[in-house]
């Protein structure tokens, strides 16, 4: 089957997850930055047309988590579905659009469209800093918590962290720092390192993440690891001076970044999940531009075991 992208317009941070019931689940960022929506299809070409779409949540108008509702991700943990999602205090009440904590909201439904949801708690890093972006990923047994926050005494807007966690909510050891942003490419109009994702395949883990500015200047880079190495040691993960996914001008798709893994029904071809725009004359602040679409791209692996990341597609064949 060919795809064409984008796979799902407007919807920027594009997290896709496939259950063992056989749907993928699809949430992102909605423009109006108001609400988590929620939406599943048996086959991924239908996340765009389905009709089981749900605003499982809405902001209030006051409170901790009444403004800027970001990047939400959908997590099936031992038996309770968890929806994550960064959010920050009413602007015109605090005067600051950027003080975002990270929330989860979780079920025990078995479809989490028609659960109930409880009301959203705050996943402590222990930081009282920004922080945004957080994804979850089981490996030998343990559950591990990744998120972008800002780090008191590193310049920039944000580092990426790791942490062990106990429950969907509670983490069990304090923040490990895995990168901050340091090469050309990733402090390009703002110093950053965010949407972390894991790719696990053929005896690695790979751990990608987005940096510099939210424009055609946004891209993708990772960071490696042996799937039986400790992953708290930072010395064990391997980062790659380059960018492994970045603009492509001649196919008009611009900013490739924030993305999610998924794979074939069956688990034989993995796919990559990102929001790209296809112009780059943003007017105003690249914030409020809601163009950033929800796209795929296909994965290939080396002889020896690596992803071949290759360039944004216009068009993709998706293996059912």
């Amino acid at each position: 089957m060919i795809i064409k992208n984008p796979l799902v317009e407007q919807r920027a941070d594009p997290f896709v997850y496939l259950h063992s019931d056989g749907y993928y689940y699809f949430t992102a960022s909605v423009p109006e930055y108001n609400r988590l929506e929620l939406r599943r299809a048996e086959h991924i070409h239908q996340l765009a047309t389905t009709t089981e779409i749900v605003d499982v949540w809405h902001k209030p108008d006051t409170g901790a988590y009444s403004d800027l509702i970001w990047a939400p991700e959908i997590h099936y943990i031992d038996g309770t579905w968890a929806i994550y999602f960064a959010a920050a205090p009413n602007r015109e009440i605090v005067n600051n659009a950027f003080q975002h904590r990270m929330y989860a909201i979780t079920t025990q439904s078995d479809n989490p469209l028609t659960g109930e949801w409880s009301e959203p708690m705050q996943v402590d890093s222990g930081l009282s800093t920004f922080c945004l972006d957080a994804t979850c990923y089981k490996n030998n047994g343990q559950w591990y918590y990744i998120w972008a926050q800002k780090d008191a005494v590193i310049p920039g807007n944000s580092c990426l962290y790791i942490a062990t966690m106990d429950s969907p909510t509670t983490l069990s050891s304090a923040p490990v720092l895995l990168t901050k942003p340091e090469f050309d490419w990733e402090i390009r109009g703002f110093l950053v390192n965010e949407g972390p994702a894991i790719l696990h395949r053929h005896g690695k883990i790979h751990l990608t993440y987005s940096a510099s500015a939210t424009d055609e200047r946004y891209c993708i880079g990772v960071l490696s690891i042996d799937e039986n190495a400790d992953l708290m040691n930072t010395s064990n993960w391997a980062k790659s001076p380059n960018p492994i996914f970045e603009t492509a001008e001649e196919k008009n798709i611009f900013g490739p970044g924030h993305n999610s893994f998924t794979t074939s029904k069956d688990g034989s071809k993995d796919y990559m999940i990102y929001h790209a725009r296809n112009y780059k004359g943003i007017e105003g602040d690249p914030l409020w531009d809601p163009n950033r679409h929800a796209c795929v791209q296909p994965i290939e692996w080396s002889e020896d075991g690596l992803p071949i990341w290759g360039t944004p597609q216009k068009e993709v064949e998706w293996i059912e």
